[in-house]
């Protein structure tokens, strides 16, 4: 009564007792202390004898008498709950059966359904109008075969083109490069895709929760007969042995389901891959009557054409991409930067005579190229320190013009008469010297320098002094007709001698190598080596690794007989 609002002198009326007695009562069994859950629970329970006892019991007793209990359930939860170890999980049975059951780990790789329509609303709102065209053309044509201009987005593109197609379809895709660095292009375009929806691939392979697989692979494809997908073979007109490689790799997709594609910047029309493009690979062995005229001009292949021999072909040149909505050029500037013959072949889609060049591609292909990945076990490219404390060399070019500069880290051979590696490169535009000597001083911290040979008969003064302020010992290289000739001599030696390895996805600087060709000088009484236009061109990065290879005496470390004079 008390509990209910009742007051000691009322409850004294009713009972027909003293108040004092109540107030005695009140104050030895502590009512004012008893908490307030003890007290419901005090009242509930009288109140459930009284309806247990009760006879004749109707349907609202019954009901009662379910709701009283309920609510002592819920009561004695809460005193679990105000216990020490007490937790939501004794108030809300729910919550209690929730932490008890198996909880779902979170699949790797995983996207979810709103992102995947982010990411696929992201890959259809990016795209200029040749790679719309190679997206249609896709989804009906099982072999695309595209000879592209330079940096117009292709790898970029496919990239993302296959992942939006493993997502889909849950379709394996296959990438495949000259080296396996090269592949991992593919890879960089593609995490960094999937984290503009806020999702982290990882893995390599990278398997997506549909059981889709995405392989990265260089040369060593010829031993992965096993993997099936769709194909996208990137550069094939920088690979060495193209018609090899492609048997294994043609092989992977070869189901109906697959679908393959193959593009590049031209090289030289002596490489092997050329028959592939021109159709004559497809009429080798065929009779007359079964052959098929492949017209492979700009103008029958500028808007891309389906092909006699199954395969879609397209040319897209510079010009032909900044007509489609490509604005990441300046073409008026690019025609300054580049000599005709660099505009026709990187730009223009125009395939390289290298019958006249010192250095052509067949040979290039066959005894410097390697998968550097593969290969180099001794170099670590994204360490701190990637070659230990073994010594680099450095070599550093300017274009006369100053437009372009290029440099090289070499790593010179272990033994007399070993290999030289080529363990980086870098290329800059425009006469930010103080940018230039930064990067050869973050060189020298986390490599072993033990020689810097600079051009600095033109712009390349200006670095070649601010280089001397951390690195006194930095050569001066001061070109003229004997110097020049000496450089390419070398360069020559070395590399017929099979003694010069760089990573086959370099095109850049196999093509600077390519371009260099001997020539007479203006009296025309010298013979001399030019690489397209009196100021070098754009082969700064071959003139880099000249002056690297240059610190090796021309006859070897060794002191052996060079084979030059056999040579020329």
């Amino acid at each position: 009564m008390y509990w209910q609002g009742w007051r000691c002198s009322d409850i004294a009326n009713w009972l027909g007792l003293p108040h004092s007695t109540v107030r005695a009562w009140k104050t030895r069994d502590g009512w004012d202390d008893t908490p307030v859950i003890a007290r419901v629970e005090t009242s509930l329970e009288a109140r459930l004898m009284q309806l247990v006892s009760k006879e004749p019991k109707t349907g609202s007793d019954y009901k009662e008498i379910d709701l009283i209990g309920r609510q002592i359930e819920r009561f004695a939860r809460v005193r679990r709950y105000q216990q020490p170890g007490g937790h939501e999980g004794d108030l809300n049975p729910a919550v209690q059966r929730r932490a008890e059951a198996p909880r779902r780990r979170p699949l790797r790789n995983e996207f979810s359904e709103q992102q995947k329509e982010r990411l696929i609303a992201l890959f259809d709102d990016q795209l200029f109008g040749y790679q719309r065209r190679w997206r249609d053309v896709g989804r009906q044509q099982r072999i695309r075969n595209i000879l592209k201009s330079r940096q117009i987005g292709a790898t970029f593109y496919f990239a993302r083109e296959a992942l939006v197609d493993a997502l889909e379809t849950g379709r394996n895709q296959i990438f495949l490069s000259a080296s396996k660095a090269q592949a991992h292009v593919f890879k960089q375009y593609i995490t960094a895709f999937a984290r503009e929806v806020d999702v982290e691939l990882k893995g390599d392979p990278i398997v997506l929760p549909n059981e889709a697989t995405l392989y990265f692979l260089g040369t060593n494809a010829r031993t992965a007969q096993s993997y099936h997908g769709n194909l996208y073979f990137d550069e094939y007109f920088w690979v060495h042995r193209f018609q090899e490689l492609r048997k294994v790799a043609s092989g992977m997709a070869i189901h109906k389901k697959w679908r393959q594609t193959y593009f590049s910047t031209p090289s030289s029309i002596t490489h092997d891959a050329y028959p592939f493009w021109s159709g004559d690979l497809y009429n080798k062995g065929r009779r007359k009557d079964q052959r098929v005229e492949i017209d492979t001009s700009h103008q029958a292949l500028a808007a891309g054409a389906a092909c006699a021999d199954g395969q879609w072909r397209q040319i897209v040149t510079v010009e032909d991409a900044v007509r489609e909505g490509c604005d990441l050029f300046d073409l008026q500037q690019l025609r300054l930067e580049y000599s005709d013959d660099e505009w026709a072949n990187l730009l223009m889609c125009q395939f390289i005579d290298d019958t006249l060049s010192v250095f052509p591609l067949a040979e290039l292909q066959a005894k410097c190229f390697v998968d550097s990945w593969e290969a180099w076990e001794d170099f670590q490219p994204f360490a701190e320190r990637p070659f230990g404390e073994r010594e680099v060399w450095i070599g550093y070019d300017p274009a006369e013009t100053g437009d372009t500069a290029g440099l090289v880290v070499v790593a010179p051979p272990a033994a007399p008469g070993g290999k030289f590696r080529v363990l980086e490169k870098k290329q800059w535009r425009g006469l930010d010297f103080a940018e230039q000597a930064a990067y050869v001083r973050d060189l020298c911290r986390r490599y072993h320098v033990g020689y810097i040979g600079i051009d600095t008969g033109s712009v390349g003064a200006g670095v070649y002094q601010l280089v001397r302020q951390f690195f006194p010992a930095a050569e001066s290289i001061s070109y003229s007709l004997e110097v020049k000739t000496r450089m390419v001599l070398k360069a020559k030696d070395v590399i017929s001698s099979g003694r010069l390895e760089f990573d086959a996805g370099w095109t850049d600087l196999a093509h600077a190598l390519i371009s260099i060709r001997k020539t007479m000088t203006d009296s025309g009484r010298h013979v001399t080596f030019r690489s397209g236009r009196d100021d070098d061109g754009h082969a700064d990065l071959a003139w880099a690794l000249l002056h690297a290879l240059a610190h090796e005496p021309i006859e070897g470390r060794d002191g052996a007989r060079s084979n030059i004079l056999e040579i020329f």
